[in-house]
């Protein structure tokens, strides 16, 4: 019996890494899943905020990766609308996946040409960007984009999915009930590590790590605002692209007013292969963003045993009742100073009972079977 054929689009794919999440997420998906289904996919040929084309690939022709899967990388001058319709044609196919909203070339154009195969299914991944808290950036911009798509029943006859039952209700108020929606959380990221880590702890100063871009709702601002008003001795290392210039201007102006017990520093970018071995050599995460439809780097962090001193909004729960972390309300600042300053003081018996629950607590997620099947029905 032949595999089913998956035709993907994305903005971005592997070789790059920081668009985050989207990337991560169909990463993991083809990952588990390329020795059941034949995957095909379809994005640029350079890295987000890049200019360069990958060093590694060939621009308009199919590439094979190292694993074996098909990727066609578009460069800038040949991604058309007629170039879209071509490949779609020339290419085999069973179901399509199309990652987000609003992508004019990796999602509304190959919508556009869809529509007239009836039987080929299409999967949309939401991806959040249905939220309350997306739909209030750019609003209007949105607004008019959704007045527009259900006006010309552009995602009439998709299935959409979604990562929770409340992404799952925020897909239903726009679109409404007879909506076809398929819930299936996102799948780790495959990795060999299968025990847990051991790292040192004083219990004078805190290690701490953000990775995620420089962009307001990553609240990198109000992460170094916290800091402002810490007591102990904490490092604070960031990494990530730097999305918003004028955001980071603002972060700066803050680097610039921290007091002399908290040493913060911009550490540029990092590869998606290295993101695991960097948490490592980290006490705590501390990313107080301002929503994530998943967060791969907070999992990411516990499968290392690095708890994460986090926002309550993400999916991720009673992380304090699990000894895994905390997760904290934006308008509490001053709980998260309380935090940061306990887990300074914390010894290194506290912090290994942390470091335990948190790597544990990460496990459970990966070894779930039921987030495995989930994703394999979307495709069934």
């Amino acid at each position: 019996m032949s595999k089913k054929k998956i035709l993907i689009f994305i903005d971005w794919y592997l070789p790059g890494y920081k668009a985050g999440g989207p990337i991560q997420s169909v990463a993991n998906l083809v990952a588990h899943f390329k020795d059941e289904f034949d995957f095909s996919i379809i994005t640029r040929d350079t890295d987000y905020c890049e200019e360069l084309p990958y060093s590694t690939i060939k621009s308009n022709e199919w590439n094979i990766l190292p694993n074996g899967i098909k990727v066609y990388y578009f460069s800038k001058d040949n991604l058309t609308r007629s170039n879209i319709r071509s490949l779609i044609r020339q290419t085999a196919f069973d179901i399509v996946y199309l990652n987000g909203m609003y992508s004019l070339y990796f999602t509304l154009i190959p919508l556009l040409f869809l529509r007239k195969k009836k039987n080929k299914h299409v999967v949309v991944a939401s991806r959040g960007m249905l939220s309350k808290g997306s739909l209030r950036v750019k609003k209007t911009k949105k607004q008019f984009f959704i007045t527009v798509v259900k006006i010309v029943r552009l995602f009439d006859n998709v299935i959409f999915h979604v990562t929770t039952e409340v992404e799952k209700s925020e897909i239903i108020s726009v679109f409404g009930d007879d909506s076809t929606i398929k819930v299936a959380a996102n799948l780790p990221q495959l990795s060999n590590i299968t025990s847990r880590p051991i790292r040192k702890k004083s219990d004078a100063s805190v290690r701490l790590i953000n990775i995620a871009r420089i962009a307001p709702e990553k609240n990198l601002v109000f992460a170094l605002k916290i800091l402002k008003s810490v007591k102990a001795e904490v490092v604070f290392d960031f990494y990530g692209p730097i999305y918003n210039q004028e955001y980071w201007n603002e972060c700066k102006l803050i680097l610039d007013e921290l007091p002399k017990n908290v040493k913060a520093q911009y550490k540029g970018s990092i590869e998606s292969d290295k993101v695991l071995d960097v948490l490592n050599s980290y006490h705590f995460m501390l990313m107080p963003t301002t929503g994530e439809n998943f967060g791969h780097i907070i999992l990411q962090s516990l499968s290392v045993g690095c708890p994460v001193i986090i926002s309550d909004l993400t999916p991720w729960k009673q992380l304090q009742e699990k000894n895994a972390g905390w997760e904290i309300p934006l308008n509490r600042l001053d709980k998260y100073v309380e935090v940061i300053d306990f887990t300074a003081s914390m010894d290194q018996s506290k912090y290994d009972s942390m470091l335990k629950a948190a790597f544990g607590h990460a496990q459970q997620y990966i070894n779930d079977p039921k987030i495995k099947e989930e994703n394999r029905s979307l495709f069934m």
